[in-house]
This record gives structure tokens, sequence and C-alpha cells, in this order.
């Protein structure tokens, strides 16, 4: 199963260790597309590697198109999260969405009434595996 894992990138990397701690629970059940969100210094690679914003749009929709299934954490509002989360609905992929409901900000309605995504909220990284499970198990 091929993975795609959307987070905040300029956004916000508060939740950067996080990330990776997802990344990592999702690599038990396929490819994670975009292990490049939970690295510190993802946008020095990105620079350092000479990618465009036009690049790194022309890539993550690639392999957002090649995504059996969308898991993104979407605690820290990100235009490129709700961005990616609109171009999987259209394409009819499967989307959870990961809220931490203590965070600073409220989930966006157009985030949480789409019927076309699951939201799960939770607290704890031992919360969401469970609920990963289940869900890449129906994908």
């Amino acid at each position: 199963m091929d993975i795609f894992f959307s987070g905040s990138i300029r956004g916000g990397r508060d939740d950067v260790d996080l990330y990776a701690d997802l990344i990592a629970l999702l690599e038990q059940h396929g490819t994670v597309l975009t292990e490049h969100v939970g690295t510190e210094d993802v946008e020095t690679k990105e620079q350092a590697a000479g990618l465009t914003d036009g690049d790194i749009h022309d890539q993550d929709v690639a392999w957002l198109r090649r995504a059996d299934a969308v898991v993104a954490e979407v605690t820290t509002p990100s235009l490129g999260v709700g961005y990616e989360l609109g171009r999987a609905v259209a394409w009819e992929t499967p989307v959870l969405a990961l809220y931490r409901p203590d965070g600073e900000h409220e989930l966006s309605a157009m985030v949480r009434g789409n019927d076309a995504v699951e939201v799960a909220e939770y607290r704890t990284l031992e919360e969401v595996a469970p609920v990963l499970e289940a869900f890449l198990r129906r994908e």
C-alpha cells in the first residue's frame, strides 16, 4: 500500500517530531511516499536539491495521485495540507484527518464537515495506532 502523509511544512513545524512518529506507525502498513514531512530540515533539503515551488507541487501531486490512502495531521492549519486533502477527495482517495482538539486552532469546517474525510480526534500517539490500523485495513 502506498500512503501519502500530509502535515504542515511552511505553515509551522512545531509538530515535526509527531509527524516522524506518525510516519513510523504508517510504515508498518505500507510505503510512505512523503516521509520527508517528518524531517527537521525538509525545506533546507528542498532548497539544496534546487527544487522550485513548481517542482515541489508537481512531485507532491504525483505522489498524491499514486497513493492508495491519505493520512493528514491537521492540528496545525496549512494551506498546502488543505489543498492536498481537496485533491484527494476529488480523486476519491480515502482520507483520514488526525486532529488534537487541545491545539490552538479549531478544525476547519471544510475538513470536519466533509463526509469524504474521516476525522479522528486524539490526544496521544498511543490512541492513534489502532485508528490508523482500522483505517488502513479498510483500504
